[in-house]
């Protein structure tokens, strides 16, 4: 099967489409043929190897230990192992599984969720990792609740649009900071407010937040509580500057080492593959409670040319690899 594979860290240009092994399926595996696959900053991160700190993690000390990239993935079953049960060849999934980016992935069966039939492949791969993301900041984070008030920093990306989607899902009034191109954007999606954040500062404004989430890191802690409300609650998701041993880490550890002397919360959010958030993604999916926003796919050649995209060209929503 074709792949995209990385020998080694290095610069996206470094990856190579390659003939390699098609997966063998366990016992309790589900072979996907995969037809969309979603694409991420943490793609980036275990491409490059940075922050160093993902190597001490067990990434890979010298080279990637995945060689194929990519986590989120919609497509058809292709084949099940002998203990599967919810799945059988022919059915439409979504989820996560380790090297998406190739004609087939395989992972246990409790990665993958039925794909709604109101979404295409393409939006279905879009979801997983940043809805996970959006969803746990949320909800496992900061518990929210009907009636708050609810800041979204990076409300017009990946994790944003679907922070957006599910805060007023759960009945908040939302909040977005984002470029000035992406403002209707976020209105479409729901926001009840927008800041545009080169024109003005969010901090500035006289009310106070019960929760931030800041998707789009590189404000000081200092600046972000200023905005938000002495019992609030701010989940730092994403952040890309900082030096290469932890990049932006740092500044979400800092977070998390100073809430226990202050009266706000201030929570640094790993988020993780979860089965039930799945299931739920799947059903709001298929309710139409949250839509993902695919700004643009690439062809799976063209992966290096995506991850360049997605650095470089701040993208509305979601960038999606297309097989």
């Amino acid at each position: 099967m074709k792949a995209i594979v990385a020998e080694k860290y290095g610069s996206p240009d470094d990856l190579e489409l390659k003939e390699i092994d098609k997966p063998v399926v366990g016992d309790d595996d589900v072979l996907v043929r995969v037809h969309a696959a979603g694409l991420d900053q943490g793609v980036w991160h275990l491409v490059t190897g940075l922050p160093y700190l993902l190597r001490i993690l067990g990434f890979g000390l010298r080279r990637p230990k995945t060689r194929v990239p990519g986590l989120d993935v919609a497509g058809r079953v292709e084949a099940v192992g002998g203990n599967v049960t919810r799945f059988r060849p022919g059915d439409e999934v979504f989820g996560t599984c380790a090297g998406s980016y190739a004609e087939y992935a395989c992972a246990r069966q409790e990665k993958f969720a039925p794909k709604p039939a109101n979404v295409t492949f393409e939006q279905a791969a879009a979801v997983p990792v940043s809805a996970f993301a959006a969803l746990q900041g949320l909800r496992r984070s900061a518990h929210v609740q009907a009636g708050q008030k609810v800041l979204v920093i990076g409300a017009g990306g990946g994790v944003g649009t679907f922070a957006v989607q599910l805060a007023k899902h759960f009945g908040a009034h939302v909040t977005g900071v984002c470029s000035t191109k992406k403002m209707d954007l976020v209105r479409s999606i729901g926001a009840d407010d927008v800041i545009d954040y080169t024109r003005e500062d969010f901090a500035d404004r006289p009310g106070r937040y019960d929760l931030i989430l800041d998707t789009a890191g590189g404000r000081p802690l200092s600046h972000l509580r200023r905005a938000l409300d002495p019992r609030g609650t701010l989940v730092v998701i994403g952040s890309e500057g900082g030096g290469r041993w932890v990049m932006g880490v740092d500044r979400a550890l800092r977070a998390a080492m100073l809430s226990p002397f202050v009266s706000q919360k201030l929570r640094m959010l790993v988020s993780t593959e979860r089965a039930d958030d799945l299931q739920l993604l799947g059903k709001l999916l298929e309710a139409g409670e949250i839509t993902p926003v695919v700004d643009r796919t690439f062809s799976l050649s063209d992966v290096p040319k995506a991850i360049h995209y997605l650095r470089a060209g701040h993208p509305g929503g979601k960038v999606v690899i297309t097989l």
